[in-house]
């Protein structure tokens, strides 16, 4: 695929890992006035199982033998190990020091090798590059690539096809992976749906560089919201470019906000949702995003350690 991914590589992508992801259900919530698009519930816990899936479906036969390298902060690490795993293809996931462990344990359950490099994504991305030259290995991107963004795209569809008078789409972001192929999707089928980004207020990545104009380098921070941490990387070749075209604005929300969010969720809607899965949820509640008929709020992750929900559930 050349250039920016749109609505019928979307479409594309639905048909090839239909098969392999769960059509997620968009519910009413008990405590907002929105519905809430269930990814949480995907296969591996988290909406990235889609752009794995698509992303590995499309390799060669050669690419498949010599393997294939994923770098994560967790969710995409185990989407990359579920479908590998599935596949017969050999995979090796580098993670920073941060990763929960949690996260770590469920990629090595899954029979993908884990590379621990360095305290940041940088140092992870770096090691995931050193295997791709000395090993022959494919880099599967967590965000930045075409197929990743329309496998990631299928959510919008999902959306789009659930929901009447559909309005605004309130989506948590990090690299822009999800927020890119739901909206190119939602551009081809209704230009007038609005798509706000949400992110952790600790290392905002595609907000600050939207905000600048260009990409911008960040301190990656302890948050609540681990799955969203870390930078664009040195270049970009997509997300940037199609969130600063296609978005309608970004907001933040800090760690207090995306705590009452997460014990919200478990004890007014039922749902055990991650940090940076709750933080559409806890843009709304706050007060940062409007709600009302029509507004679906995407949960896109729940792979949470019991000791981190037990401390957001402690009065």
């Amino acid at each position: 695929m050349e250039g920016h991914p749109g609505l019928s590589d979307v479409r594309a992508a639905q048909e090839r890992i239909g098969p392999m992801v769960v059509r997620t259900p968009v519910v009413p919530s008990r405590l907002l006035p929105v519905a809430l698009k269930m990814e949480q519930r995907q296969r591996t816990g988290s909406f990235k199982l889609r752009g794995a899936a698509n992303r590995l479906l499309t390799l060669t036969e050669g690419e498949r033998r010599r393997g294939v390298v994923a770098v994560s902060s967790g969710n995409h690490g185990r989407a990359v190990a579920a479908v590998a795993g599935e596949l017969g293809i050999d995979a090796v996931v580098c993670l920073s020091a941060r990763v929960p462990p949690v996260k770590v344990e469920a990629i090595t359950a899954l029979g993908a090798r884990v590379v621990v490099a360095g305290p940041s994504q940088d140092e992870a991305d770096a090691e995931a590059r050193r295997l791709v030259a000395e090993e022959g290995r494919t880099f599967v991107h967590p965000f930045d690539d075409p197929m990743v963004i329309a496998g990631q795209g299928t959510v919008g569809l999902e959306i789009a096809e659930q929901t009447t008078r559909l309005s605004t789409v309130v989506v948590p972001l990090s690299g822009g992976g999800l927020i890119s192929g739901i909206a190119a999707a939602l551009a081809g089928i209704d230009p007038e749906v609005r798509v706000i980004g949400v992110s952790q207020d600790r290392g905002p990545a595609m907000h600050l560089s939207l905000q600048a104009g260009r990409l911008v380098d960040v301190v990656e921070e302890d948050t609540l919201a681990d799955a969203l941490a870390g930078g664009l990387g040195p270049e970009n070749h997509h997300t940037f470019e199609m969130c600063r075209s296609l978005l309608d604005g970004t907001v933040l929300v800090g760690e207090d906000e995306i705590a009452a969010a997460m014990a919200a969720l478990h004890r007014e809607e039922g749902e055990v949702v991650e940090g940076g899965g709750a933080v559409a949820y806890a843009a709304v509640m706050a007060g940062w995003v409007g709600a009302g008929e029509g507004t679906v709020v995407v949960l896109s992750g729940g792979n949470v350690g019991d000791d981190t929900l037990a401390r957001v559930l402690r009065p």
